[in-house]
């Protein structure tokens, strides 16, 4: 499943859910600075948490330097398609 996630890095505290912009991106939030792929590694663990994967099950394949990126997510379709509109629709996670 192909999906499209808007980083906030340097947060207080790592979460996702909820959503941000036209088209509507996942937002996941994560501590880690931005510098040298800590907030990209800090995604990846996040989003393999929330949705009960491992994390080589997703891959960075669009935005790796940028705020918003594009990713794969590994796994049977329509349980993640479920997850994933839980999450976007999830705002007081945030």
């Amino acid at each position: 499943m192909l999906i499209e996630i808007r980083v906030r890095p340097n947060a207080s505290r790592n979460k996702v859910g909820g959503t941000v912009g036209e088209p509507p991106r996942l937002i996941v939030a994560v501590q880690a600075p931005a510098v040298d792929g800590k907030a990209n590694d800090a995604v990846i663990k996040e989003l393999a948490k929330a949705f009960g994967l491992h994390q080589r099950e997703i891959t960075i394949v669009f935005g790796e330097l940028g705020r918003d990126k594009r990713l794969i997510v590994e796994g049977d379709e329509q349980l993640l398609q479920e997850r994933y509109e839980e999450l976007r629709g999830d705002s007081k996670l945030l």
